[in-house]
């Protein structure tokens, strides 16, 4: 049985990954497993919430990112290998905002047939986006906008201004049945690991 498919979809917050993920999950034609940090740090903080609801810290804790984040990090990569290495795609919801994040996924997913999608959108659409969901901190994907624009080579780029998140699904479908090389993501250098 061959490895299943990693559809890697890079774009800030807002950008549209998550609705694009959805609409790649949801089609008939090819079966997906959607995969995306964000339920893995909500699932531990929900773990938190429940098991410790009284929790009163003696002190403050500067790193607490640094303490959690490589760790479950690490887990929702051994995730996605699993789930490859078992013969199902996934769709990776994440945003890659720093070059250790990048060098850890190349890492992880080096020998893993991986699809390296752009999910591009303007800041000022970011902007506008952010203010009317209201459950992301504005400004958020402004902070992050040239650390994970700095990519300049994807298999597949799709603009969520431009296109619906089932137009943009409907072009990485038609990508991944036209047989087309996906190998970008296996021909990009690790980056100098500096964490911003």
């Amino acid at each position: 049985m061959k490895q299943g498919l990693i559809v890697f979809m890079n774009g800030t917050s807002s950008s549209g990954k998550t609705s694009i993920s959805m609409e790649l999950k949801n089609q008939k034609e090819i079966p997906f497993h959607h995969l995306s940090i964000d339920n893995f740090f909500g699932n531990y903080n929900d773990f938190i919430d429940k098991q410790f609801p009284n929790i009163e810290p003696t002190r403050e804790v500067d790193h607490v990112g640094q303490i959690l984040f490589d760790p479950i990090n690490s887990v929702f990569h051994a995730t996605i290998k699993l789930f490859s290495e078992m013969g199902l795609n996934v769709i990776i919801d994440t945003v890659i905002d720093n070059d250790k994040r990048f060098n850890d996924y190349l890492d992880a997913l080096f020998d893993h047939p991986t699809l390296f999608v752009g999910v591009l959108c303007s800041k000022e659409e970011l902007i506008r986006r952010e203010q009317i969901r209201g459950d992301r901190q504005i400004g958020l994907a402004n902070s992050q906008f040239d650390k994970v624009y700095s990519f300049n080579e994807y298999d597949l780029e799709v603009n969520t201004e431009e296109l619906s998140p089932t137009e943009c699904a409907e072009r990485i479908l038609c990508f991944i049945k036209s047989d087309q090389d996906y190998s970008v993501f296996k021909k990009l250098s690790k980056r100098e690991a500096s964490v911003s």
